[in-house]
């Protein structure tokens, strides 16, 4: 049983099961009976994305300086009750079920999804 860390809409793979959306806004233009189908999400879970706040303050994560700052806001959210204890969910059901999370963003190394692959990790998740 595992987690995938994955970019939304992005064809399914074997066995990913459910796919949870962690974005803040979900897709615009398409129906919510269409997001699984398309592969976007089964379940939006916006809990587990950037705040509104910090999306309007960062407009680019392309540079290092930013990339950083950005880091380190959201892993200051990702500490709040709410948010630790998702993460804490989150980690105990990989090992009870495949399920992947996500989000639209281009490159990972640069997108929240890879902060909660880390988190995710530290938390004892199994993490394909």
């Amino acid at each position: 049983m595992t987690i995938r860390i994955i970019r939304l809409g992005s064809p399914r793979v074997d066995n990913e099961g459910l796919r949870i959306g962690t974005v803040r806004r979900p897709p615009r233009g398409v129906k919510k009976e269409d997001y699984a189908s398309k592969d976007i999400f089964d379940v939006w879970f916006p809990n587990l994305s950037p705040s509104e706040s910090l999306l309007k303050e960062v407009s680019s994560l392309t540079d290092e300086n930013s990339w950083k700052m950005f880091k380190h806001k959201f892993v200051a959210e990702m500490k709040l009750p709410g948010a630790r204890r998702d993460l804490d969910l989150l980690a105990a059901l990989s090992h009870h079920a495949n399920f992947s999370i996500g989000c639209y963003c281009k490159d990972e190394s640069h997108c929240h999804r890879s902060i909660l692959k880390e988190l995710l990790e530290q938390r004892g998740a199994n993490i394909k």
